[in-house]
């Protein structure tokens, strides 16, 4: 499988730079988070990634090679930067079919697909007539029509239902078990954290992290314990003797910083004391990212009144996507 490198990648819009001198890598086996805040650089880059803008420095490959170099590109890269440009007035199927031929992809492939990601019952209707999350499954379909090494989807769970949003939860990991190059772009940090093996954080187009999701929150997280006992003085004094204070939290149980539940674990056992509840405590991915970036967010809302939001159209039925067999197999 291929890499993903960027390289002292830089683009300029006149004199805004969306991209600032960027490098990282993405490897094959795990799905990277690509975050950042509005602004950052995340869509330009992955833009100038697959030759659809092109940069002012610096380069970005996938293998060693330009995106425009593949003459099969859909055989080797698979990507969705947005679900809207597919024509209204074609059908799912035709959408598909169009793409295969394009790139020389066997024509019961777009079957497959279609039913993989869970709109084979609307696949001869017009596009124009479904709703957000149909779209970006069809998008979604469009990106694995050629069962490419390389996969970059951006905000994939947008529009999609919670079925939906376990479904690409589950298919992201799979394609990185298969060990495909995953790259995901989102701002939904509580779900990122279900799927996410490693991070690359952006901000005002430059690299603020590139690190596994665990060292990223490890890094910005305090160690801290929470602890509940049947013995709480005494407990408490023998943390005293070793070093550690002790804050009181909500229904009996107690917060110690600057430790960790196996050193805590160790002293209750080592003095015979009861511990009903004993865990770390760590900052949520969201809570970590929003630390980092916090000076780094260039459209920081204002408090204040609002308008109520439209309702939603409502959406498409689709059925349960069913695992994608990968071309050749039964």
């Amino acid at each position: 499988m291929k890499n993903i490198e960027i390289r002292e990648l830089t683009k300029e819009y006149g004199a805004a730079r969306a991209v600032d001198h960027l490098s990282f890598e993405v490897r094959p086996g795990r799905v990277t988070g690509f975050l950042g805040p509005n602004g950052a650089g995340k869509s330009t880059t992955m833009r100038l990634l697959l030759g659809l803008d092109r940069a002012t420095s610096g380069t970005a490959t996938i293998g060693g090679r330009l995106f425009t170099d593949f003459h099969d590109p859909l055989h080797h890269v698979g990507a969705l930067l947005d679900p809207q440009p597919a024509h209204g007035g074609r059908t799912a199927r035709d959408h598909l079919l169009a793409l295969a031929v394009s790139n020389r992809i066997p024509a019961r492939r777009v079957d497959d697909v279609l039913d993989a990601v869970g709109v084979a019952a609307v696949a001869g209707r017009r596009i124009g007539t479904f709703s957000l999350g149909v779209r970006q499954r069809l998008g979604i379909a469009a990106a694995l029509l050629g069962d490419p090494g390389v996969v970059l989807l951006d905000e994939p769970t947008n529009g999609l239902d919670p079925e939906g949003i376990i479904w690409i939860r589950e298919l992201l990991r799979r394609l990185a078990l298969e060990g495909r190059t995953v790259l995901v772009s989102s701002h939904l940090m509580s779900e990122s954290a279900t799927f996410v093996d490693h991070l690359v954080v952006l901000g005002r187009g430059r690299l603020l992290a590139d690190m596994s999701m665990k060292a990223f929150i490890d890094a910005r997280s305090a160690p801290r314990v929470r602890l509940r006992t049947s013995e709480p003085l005494r407990m408490r004094e023998v943390l005293a003797a070793d070093g550690l204070s002790t804050e009181e939290a909500e229904e009996g149980r107690w917060r110690v910083d600057g430790a960790q539940a196996e050193r805590i674990g160790a002293l209750a056992a080592r003095e015979g004391i009861p511990v009903l509840e004993l865990a770390d405590e760590r900052a949520s991915l969201e809570q970590a990212y929003l630390d980092l970036t916090a000076d780094e967010t260039p459209f920081a809302a204002r408090s204040g009144a609002h308008r109520p939001c439209a309702a939603p159209p409502a959406p498409t039925p689709v059925r349960p996507a069913r695992p994608l067999k990968r071309p050749g197999t039964t």
